[in-house]
């Protein structure tokens, strides 16, 4: 089995050398070129970290617990897998859990950072939660980066553009010709719903245009909010031509709710939403959306955690590395005359 001694004979450096830039300790003060060097022998000699060992010496598991509020949702599937490949380059594990079994004080979170089975947390807060249970995480005893939210008195936050996204799909249905527009859009509280909800409504004041309030519902992100908000708004005098859904979960209940009430889409109505996943390829018509950059959300996360974990300040981070993309399918039109 290889050792770190074997990495700094080779290296022809010291064998704390070898620990710290392994570890990569604030501490290891050696060059950029012999950094460079011990990883590629690390590399070359296969050499495998006990970190059993490492987690006694410096009271670190080097696994983080990344929170979302469903594991099946199809949305998170780029982000969980930015965060991985972020955290393998790092050396680090994660652990997945479900917000509804990691609410704030409660057993399972005491246990995992109690016990010292994960060092820190990324929380992508479920609309549920208040603002005494997100104080609560932030004053716990392991380091927090929250994901698509900017919470307020808590700086290392990492969000998307999401302002610019509801933009980027309103402004497409503004192009295909309409003019009654509504918005199905998520819960009142949720960070990412109001930012949503700005962009959608600043890009019909652009148009000069205006949303009426019976067509702008605040109801959350699952497919019963979507099926809901759309059978509310159409049951409206003079119901809109198009819709613009603040989540695609959302959206394929719209579509349900449309087949139900024999609504024609795209014919008698346009549908689209934020975010994209594989089910809306599948759904029918199939989805236009806007795309997110959810993988490099993912790994911005890591970093902030990891940067947290060693000891460095961590600003909120807002995700502009690629900008939205709107998503072409078969669910919009131009308005039927």
């Amino acid at each position: 089995m290889v050792t770190l001694s074997d990495v700094a004979a080779r290296a022809g450096v010291s064998v704390s050398a070898v620990s710290r830039v392994l570890s990569d300790a604030p501490s290891a003060r050696v060059s950029e070129h012999t950094r460079q060097r011990i990883k590629e022998i690390a590399a070359e000699l296969d050499y495998r970290p006990n970190f059993a060992g490492r987690a006694l010496k410096l009271a670190r598991s080097n696994v983080i617990a990344l929170i979302v509020p469903d594991l099946t949702n199809a949305v998170f599937t780029e982000l969980m897998e930015g965060v991985e490949d972020e955290a393998l380059a790092n050396d680090y594990l994660v652990l997945l859990g479900r917000a509804e079994g990691m609410q704030p004080g409660g057993d399972t979170i005491r246990k995992l950072i109690g016990e010292g089975r994960v060092d820190g947390l990324l929380v992508q807060l479920a609309d549920t939660v208040t603002p005494a249970d997100v104080q609560q995480l932030v004053d716990g005893p392991a380091p927090v980066v929250f994901i698509n939210s900017i919470e307020p008195g808590h700086s290392g936050s990492v969000a998307l553009q999401d302002a610019l996204g509801a933009r980027l799909g309103t402004q497409h249905l503004i192009d295909l010709g309409h003019r009654r527009i509504g918005l199905v859009g998520g819960s009142p509280s949720s960070y990412t719903a109001q930012q949503r909800r700005a962009g959608f409504l600043a890009t019909l004041a652009d148009a000069g245009l205006t949303a009426r309030p019976d067509h702008l519902l605040d109801l959350g992100y699952a497919p019963e909010d979507g099926k809901r908000g759309l059978e509310t708004i159409m049951a409206t005098p003079d119901p809109p031509t198009a819709v613009f859904v603040a989540n695609v979960n959302a959206a394929i209940g719209v579509l349900s709710a449309a087949r139900t009430l024999g609504i024609r889409v795209p014919q008698d109505l346009s549908v689209a939403a934020m975010h994209d996943a594989w089910t809306v390829e599948n759904s029918w018509p199939p989805l236009t959306t806007v795309k997110m950059p959810l993988y490099d959300l993912g790994r911005r996360g890591f970093r902030a955690i990891h940067d947290r974990l060693l000891g460095r300040e961590v600003a909120d981070i807002v995700v502009d590395d690629r900008p939205p993309e709107l998503i072409l399918r078969e669910s919009t039109a131009p308005p039927s005359r």
